[in-house]
């Protein structure tokens, strides 16, 4: 089952139409780390983010094609997150025509992250074509937000999904939404049992007003060296290492960012008595009959939650008294 699952996208051209209540686990040691070209008209990040990704798999026991989108969309929204100011988080959801149907990833600028989908299971028929999720994934939208402090309702961006391969999509909304032009190359890293070996990725972020020879060089440097995230986090590469390769020829230097990434849920029990809901009244009232607590627990984390009867029945007379309006 061990493959080189990186993906990578290459420039695209200007004219191209292309918390205290938060569960947070994880490993501490690994953060984003952040760069910027000095003549300022880039911006990068790269990150090693193992850990976390490991976490979401032995939380989710998710199969390989599902450990490998959810594990490139928790990677994109933590690249696309340290792009961000203080308090601010991005969320990525992929919604696909292919029977993997969903996945979403979240991240914020202090590095938290989260990632699900809702069939962590799934396995294709075969794996004739690898580990591909272009089938998996299938014709779709991908739909991104950026959420700010105090701000009621997060600013959401869509676009149709170019490859469901992830990196390709994130490139295509960020030239499609932000007339940005970019590298993002994503990486999870199976070893031959389906588990999780490496995981990370580079984002590279062209400016407006960038001298067309930056964007040649960087172009150059990709068709000529073909990086590979994962051959090189499998070698022992650094976050610096990482983006070297990207843009050899162009003299950058790194933006302090000390924030290590931590694999986090903000759920809390009041949001699952609420998730009661759309159980609706009579299957409530079922549960009331047997007289068995409900126990329910985080897909996303893993907590598990005890809902006692008369919470149950709290729920279904609300629900009750909303129906007689």
């Amino acid at each position: 089952m061990s493959k080189d699952n990186a993906k990578s996208t290459v420039i695209k051209n200007a004219n191209e139409s292309a918390n205290a209540q938060d569960q947070i686990v994880g490993i501490h040691k690994q953060r984003v780390h952040r760069f910027i070209s000095k003549d300022l008209t880039l911006r990068m990040a790269s990150v090693d983010a193992t850990e976390v990704v490991r976490h979401m798999q032995k939380l989710q026991k998710t199969a390989p094609l599902p450990s490998i989108a959810v594990g490139r969309s928790m990677v994109g929204a933590l690249l696309l997150a340290s792009h961000l100011k203080e308090g601010q988080l991005v969320g990525l959801l992929f919604r696909g025509s292919g029977d993997l149907k969903s996945v979403y990833a979240e991240a914020s600028f202090g590095g938290q992250v989260r990632g699900y989908t809702p069939y962590p299971q799934y396995h294709p028929e075969n794996y004739d074509k690898g580990l591909s999720l272009r089938d998996a994934m299938g014709i779709g939208l991908l739909t991104v937000a950026r959420h700010q402090p105090f701000q009621k309702q997060p600013f959401h961006g869509t676009v149709e999904m170019v490859s469901g391969e992830i990196g390709e999509d994130i490139a295509h909304y960020l030239h499609q939404s932000h007339q940005i032009r970019s590298v993002v190359s994503l990486a999870v890293y199976l070893d031959a049992d389906g588990n999780i070996e490496k995981a990370g990725g580079v984002l590279i972020e062209v400016m407006p007003g960038v001298e067309e020879s930056v964007v040649d060089l960087i172009q150059r440097n990709y068709d000529e060296k073909r990086p590979n995230v994962s051959k090189m986090l499998l070698a022992g590469a650094t976050p610096q290492d990482l983006i070297q390769p990207f843009i050899e020829g162009i003299e950058f230097e790194e933006i302090e960012h000390n924030y290590p990434i931590e694999y986090f849920c903000p759920c809390v029990k009041e949001r699952v008595v609420r998730a009661l809901e759309t159980l609706g009244v009579s299957e409530l009232q079922d549960i009331l009959d047997k007289k068995e607590a409900v126990h329910v627990t985080c897909q996303v984390c893993g907590r598990p939650y005890e809902v006692s009867l008369l919470e149950v029945e709290q729920v279904k007379i609300l629900l009750e008294r909303e129906s007689l309006h």
